[in-house]
């Protein structure tokens, strides 16, 4: 029950050791995971980690800020002496040899990893996270059955009380999607602002790889992701696109409020969980008014030619590695958005960069933008065909833009409607998680928060 601030506190004061933190996590993990499934496999070596910080804190060897702090990690990121499986049988034995960069630095800050956790196959499965070898992972909240994707592993862990953090992946909403449908927070970073390693097999990953996908930490508080960042955030030799952090001066607090970007609708419940946000920045002192970011379509255009051309010219190699199911999405996708020709592609990057240059001037006028994760209700894609396909990516159209222009968001809570959770993103300046992380404490602050999830899914 206890958030990631109120474990290391209480492990660094000695009121708790890490070893009982970790105990308590496993027996939650052993109680709630066959309902979820949201943990692939549960470390057992996490009580060894465990008992090192307590030797060393009894040592008097220093106060890591994270002691004790449990966390899970997505099965696409890799954890020393475990296979990355990606959830395909293809690298079930792919056992990395050294953490990720995220994995390394909260480890080093004193936090412990208790389990991998599930995804969809390749993360191209879909909003739902199903793999080949774990199934699929349920929502604790019980409303649906889908946790969001493709982090939903880690957003069912940290709502239904497995894990205090999870470390995911964002490339279009993967990370703040389960967040809303979990009831849990989501910071999605800048483009180099977090390091990572995203090869697989040694290989280095393509632009459209470099450029969308940032790891970064999913928690029950606003105050756990900014505790995560602090030890995520900064220069790493691992990865040439992370700098030293800057501080930032203070930002005029105006708000641009995007109920329903680009007009394509938006459910009624999701615009009434915005308008209520708004009224609480309002009353916190922020001036919200409605505004659109700019150049949406052709943040999303951009988008996904360039996803669609990299994955086309791999496809038939990717292709042997899924089922049926799970090739749809990209299918759809691919059949949506045609990969482009050289010229089409390169077309593409230079559009992706006027786009990130429009979003830099619009943070001059409005350094927030006030959105939805989703502008649909969370609904369970069955069956995923083109329709529900279209509808699912057009509801995620503020991630993908974001993602696109490379700037940071925040997902927060709002509220539980008929039985599931509800949420909306806080959208920054580039390298400006400061100011994203602050207006979610004040919305948390009016609003709640939600979990731990108890009492459902029999748990």
């Amino acid at each position: 029950m206890w958030t990631a601030s109120e474990i290391a506190r209480a492990v660094r004061d000695r009121d708790v050791s890490a070893r009982e933190v970790v105990e308590a996590h496993r027996t939650r993990i052993a109680e709630v995971n066959p309902a979820v499934n949201a943990i692939t496999i549960a470390f057992p070596e996490a009580l060894d980690e465990a008992d090192r910080i307590d030797e060393a804190l009894r040592a008097g060897a220093g106060t890591p800020p994270l002691a004790g702090v449990p966390f899970t990690v997505k099965e696409n990121v890799d954890v020393a002496g475990r296979p990355t499986t990606h959830g395909v049988p293809h690298f079930r034995d792919a056992v990395a040899a050294d953490d990720a960069p995220a994995v390394r630095r909260l480890r080093a800050a004193g936090a412990i990893p208790v389990g991998h956790t599930n995804m969809p196959d390749l993360t191209i499965g879909g909003n739902n996270t199903v793999s080949q070898l774990f199934g699929e992972t349920r929502n604790p909240w019980g409303a649906i059955r889908s946790p969001g994707g493709s982090s939903g592993g880690d957003g069912a862990a940290t709502a239904a009380g497995m894990a205090a953090l999870g470390i995911g992946n964002d490339s279009g909403g993967s990370t703040r999607l389960p967040a809303m449908f979990c009831g849990v927070a989501a910071l999605k970073p800048s483009l180099g602002a977090i390091a990572q390693d995203h090869r697989i097999g040694g290989a280095d990953p393509t632009l459209a790889s470099q450029v969308f996908p940032v790891d970064g930490p999913i928690a029950r508080t606003v105050a756990d992701l900014e505790l995560a960042f602090a030890v995520l955030g900064g220069a790493d030799v691992a990865d040439p696109r992370t700098g030293p952090s800057r501080p930032g001066v203070e930002l005029p607090k105006r708000v641009a409020l995007t109920v329903d970007p680009g007009g394509l609708g938006v459910h009624p419940q999701v615009a009434a969980e915005l308008e209520a946000a708004a009224a609480v920045l309002r009353e916190a002192g922020y001036q919200v008014e409605e505004a659109e970011p700019p150049r949406l379509a052709d943040a999303l255009t951009s988008y996904g030619t360039m996803i669609s051309s990299e994955f086309g010219l791999q496809w038939p190699q990717i292709r042997r590695l899924l089922t049926d199911e799970s090739a749809r999405h990209m299918e759809l996708s691919m059949a949506r958005q045609p990969p482009g020709d050289l010229a089409g592609y390169l077309e593409a990057t230079a559009t992706r960069f006027g786009v990130m240059r429009e979003w830099d001037l619009f943070a001059q006028r409005y350094p927030l933008i006030l959105g939805p994760v989703y502008t649909e209700r969370p609904f369970d894609i069955d069956p995923f065909d083109a329709e529900q396909g279209l509808r699912a990516m057009l509801g995620m159209r503020l991630c993908t833009a974001s993602t696109c222009a490379g700037v940071p968001a925040v997902a927060v809570p709002t509220g539980i409607v008929d039985g599931q959770p509800l949420g909306v993103q806080i959208i920054g300046p580039r390298h400006r998680e400061d100011v994203c992380l602050a207006a979610g404490r004040v919305l948390e602050r009016s609003l709640g928060i939600p979990t731990p999830v108890t009492g459902l899914l029999d748990l």
